[in-house]
């Protein structure tokens, strides 16, 4: 009697139904533990009645071609977003990418069309910008120190560009790639004041984590953490620990910190867009 009192009295979950007409997203990642973006885009793909479900792909680097050949077949199949180490791999494996794809150097978000071509542009930048707007800063005429010159630092970099930073200092364990980040930057926006010099932190409005430094706790500090102080702006666009250790440091000492996942959230509508589930506005 107990028992089917407690049944009575629970209430009925929605449950997702996956059908033969069902379409299908995904997100290709490695390691994938640490993605928020199946929770997120599927609460987006609900709350528009979308008979859409994206599901995470574990590939690794050497896969990732003969995974993306195999997506491109798949007639149900809408698109992916791809997140580390896959972005800068995605420009060469798409048949068609926007300008600010090919500007920044990699691709993170894809949209299958009918004949199996696929559209890659990149979202990051953007979302950065929005997700820091959202919270009240304006970054126009700051000074900012960036961690990393990957597919993800790549694309803030250039959004912050485009949002009118006064100063970007790109610091990056491979000087050559900060070179390289640094030369793009320059062609786009030859009026940006730009340096590779990461000796000189302190003298920053906002630091930025754009690496994966801090994602696993074995990982070496993106920044020396003595070096931050009460007045930056510190972000981070690891997703996974909400909190990293440059967030936790930063708030130690009075910072106003911007984590990882709201950028998702800025430019998840945007993915769904360009992967063609909502309509573009």
């Amino acid at each position: 009697m107990i028992s089917e009192t407690y049944e009575a009295e629970k209430k009925p979950e929605r449950v997702r139904q996956i059908t033969g007409k069902t379409r299908v997203f995904g997100i290709l990642a490695d390691p994938i533990y640490h993605v928020k973006t199946p929770q997120t885009m599927n609460a987006v793909f609900d709350s528009h009645g979308l008979d859409c479900v994206l599901v995470p792909f574990h590939v690794a680097p050497a896969a990732l071609p003969v995974l993306v050949e195999g997506l491109r077949r798949m007639q149900n199949f809408g698109g992916f977003i791809a997140t580390v180490p896959h972005k800068p791999s995605m420009l060469d494996l798409c048949d068609e990418v926007t300008d600010a794809a090919r500007h920044i150097g990699a691709v993170n978000c894809v949209r299958r069309e009918d004949d199996g071509r696929l559209v890659g542009t990149m979202l990051d930048g953007i979302g950065f910008v929005e997700a820091m707007r959202a919270r009240g800063v304006d970054v126009s005429g700051m000074k900012v120190f960036l961690v990393g010159a990957g597919g993800a630092s790549s694309a803030i970099a250039f959004g912050l560009a485009e949002a009118g930073v006064n100063h970007i200092t790109i610091s990056n364990r491979s000087a050559s790639r900060a070179r390289e980040l640094q030369e793009r930057l320059s062609c786009i926006y030859p009026g940006l004041s730009l340096s590779i010099d990461a000796q000189d932190i302190e003298h920053h409005d906002v630091i930025i984590n754009g690496s994966t430094l801090g994602m696993r706790s074995s990982d070496a500090e993106p920044v020396d953490f003595s070096r931050i102080h009460a007045e930056h702006l510190v972000a981070d666009a690891i997703m996974e620990p909400a909190v990293t250790p440059l967030l936790a440091a930063a708030q130690s000492r009075g910072c106003e910190i911007f984590p990882g996942k709201p950028m998702l959230d800025s430019q998840i509508v945007l993915m769904a867009q360009h992967m063609g589930a909502l309509p573009r506005t």
